[in-house]
C-alpha cells in the first residue's frame, strides 16, 4: 500500500470512528428556553411567598439557571386560581408551583375541580412549623396563661387570626378550641404577613403563624412565642430574640394543648411534562439547598429540612391528603359536593 493510499485509509476510518462517536453522545440535557415562572397560590409576605422570593434571588445570584426567574402571586379562590393555572398548562416546562396546605384543603372546602394528582410532583424542599403567638403586651406569657385566658373569655370573644378560611390555620384554631372547650372567633386575612402585623396591631388575640412569617416581630420584642405544634422541639439553638432561640419553645403538646401540625412546602409542575425536565429542577433544587442563603432560610425561619423526590415524595403527598380529608371532615369544613 502506498503512502497515499495509507493516509486516505486512516482518514476513511477516522471519519468513521468521528461519526461513532457523535452518534453515541448523549443527547443535551434539557434545560429552560425562555423565563420560568413559580406560582405562589398565597398572598404576599407569607411563608410560600418568602421561600419563592428567596429561591428566585439564589437562582439568580449563583447563576443556576440560564433563565430568569419571575415569581407570580395567584391567591385568588383561596389558591384555586393558582393550581388551575398549573392544572391547564399541561407539557409547560417552564411553571412551576409552590405549595403548602391548600394543595389538599382547597379542592375539599370548596369543590373546585383540582387534585395534587393533576400535577407533576417534583420535590419536597422542607416541612414548616405552626407556632402559637401572642403579642407580647398581653398578660399570658406562657401556654398555661393563654388557656386560662381562652377559656375565661365568653365563647366567640377570643379572636384568632389566620390565612384564608378553611386553611391549615383554621384547621389549627378548631383543634385548639376542641382543646380548651371554647369558641373563638376565626379572622382571615390574604397572608401570614398581614396575620402578623394584625397580632403586633392588637387587632387579633392570638395566631399560628409559620416561624418565619412572625420571626422579625419575634426579634423584635412584639412576639411571644408560646408553643411549636410538632412532636419535639425545634432544632435550632441560636438565639433570635434576646436570649430565646427557636429550641426554647416548647411544645403544645408537653404544654397540655395536644394538638400537632406540620405543613408541606414543595413543588410541582403542570401535567404532561416530561422526566428530563423535572430531572432539570431537581438538580437545581438540590443546588439550592446547598447554597448559603438557602440554609440561613432554613434557619431563620426553623425549618423541617426534610427533602424528597420522586416515588417517596408522591406517597408523602398521597398520606397528607388522606390526612386533611380526615382533618377537615372532623372540623366541617368539606364542601357539599364532598
Amino acid at each position: 500500500m502506498s503512502a497515499t493510499s495509507k493516509v486516505l485509509t486512516f482518514g476513511v476510518a477516522a471519519c468513521v470512528g468521528g461519526a461513532f462517536a457523535l452518534s453515541i453522545a448523549p443527547a443535551k440535557a434539557w434545560e429552560p428556553t425562555h423565563p420560568i415562572e413559580i406560582i405562589v397560590p398565597a398572598g404576599t409576605g407569607g411563608g410560600a411567598d418568602q421561600m419563592a422570593r428567596t429561591m428566585q434571588g439564589i437562582i439568580t445570584k449563583h447563576n443556576l439557571s440560564k433563565q430568569s426567574v419571575v415569581v407570580i402571586n395567584k391567591s385568588g379562590g383561596a389558591g384555586g386560581e393558582g393550581f388551575l393555572d398549573v392544572k391547564n398548562s399541561k407539557g409547560n416546562a417552564h411553571k412551576l408551583i409552590i405549595t403548602l396546605s391548600n394543595l389538599f384543603t382547597t379542592p375539599l372546602a370548596t369543590g373546585i375541580p383540582f387534585s395534587w394528582k393533576d400535577m407533576t410532583p417534583v420535590a419536597m424542599m422542607a416541612l414548616d412549623e405552626f407556632v402559637l403567638w401572642t403579642n407580647a403586651e398581653k398578660p399570658y406569657k406562657n401556654v398555661k396563661d393563654y388557656v386560662a385566658a381562652v377559656k375565661a373569655a365568653p365563647d366567640n370573644t377570643f379572636k384568632m387570626g389566620g390565612t384564608g378560611s378553611k386553611q391549615e390555620d383554621q384547621i389549627i384554631t378548631v383543634a385548639l378550641e376542641k382543646a380548651t372547650g371554647k369558641k373563638m372567633t376565626y379572622i382571615p386575612y390574604k397572608g401570614g404577613g398581614e396575620v402578623a402585623v394584625q397580632l403586633v396591631g392588637n387587632h387579633v388575640d392570638s395566631t399560628v403563624n409559620n416561624p418565619i412569617e412572625a420571626v422579625a416581630h419575634w426579634r423584635a420584642g412584639k412576639l411571644n412565642a408560646l408553643c411549636v405544634f410538632d412532636s419535639k422541639k425545634l432544632d435550632y439553638q441560636e438565639k433570635i430574640a434576646g436570649d430565646k432561640a427557636w429550641g426554647d419553645i416548647p411544645t403544645c403538646k408537653s404544654e397540655g394543648l395536644d394538638v400537632e401540625y406540620l405543613m408541606l412546602r414543595g413543588f410541582f409542575m403542570a401535567p404532561g411534562v416530561k422526566p428530563d425536565e423535572v430531572a432539570y429542577y431537581v438538580d437545581m433544587f438540590k443546588k439550592v439547598r446547598e447554597t448559603p442563603e438557602w440554609k440561613d432560610l432554613m434557619k431563620n425561619g426553623a425549618f423541617n429540612t426534610t427533602f424528597m423526590v420522586g416515588d417517596e415524595y408522591a406517597k408523602w403527598v398521597a398520606s397528607a391528603e388522606k390526612l386533611h380529608e380526615g382533618l377537615m371532615k372532623e372540623a366541617g369544613f368539606l364542601a357539599k359536593t364532598n
